[in-house]
């Protein structure tokens, strides 16, 4: 994962991360890290929101943050060999910004 950017308000105490897919979890991790560590957010206080995800992602996530609450609206099966949901919807960027080759 690579940071774009991150500013936050000075006043804050409870944190919605939003992600339509949480597949590796390397991405939420990163994000709640500097949630974390930057701002002083406590794990406690963050929810992370996605639409799909797998064991893989929910496994990585919950032991590096347990405190922190994961609400989903699928569980897939699994990744494959590309870190990929399956069956999952594709790379969900390409999809959204219409980047990919398909029509």
């Amino acid at each position: 994962p690579k940071l774009f950017y991150s500013k936050l308000p000075k006043r804050k105490k409870y944190i919605l991360l939003c992600d339509p897919m949480l597949a590796t979890g390397g991405s939420a991790i990163m994000s709640i890290d500097l949630l974390v560590k930057k701002y002083e957010i406590q794990p406690c206080n963050i929810v992370f929101a996605n639409m799909i995800c797998c064991p893989e992602g929910l496994e990585a996530l919950h032991k590096s943050y347990p405190g922190v609450k994961i609400v989903t609206a699928m569980v897939d099966s699994h990744l494959n060999k590309q870190k990929f949901i399956v069956p999952g919807l594709g790379d969900y960027g390409d999809r959204f910004f219409g980047t990919t080759d398909c029509d």
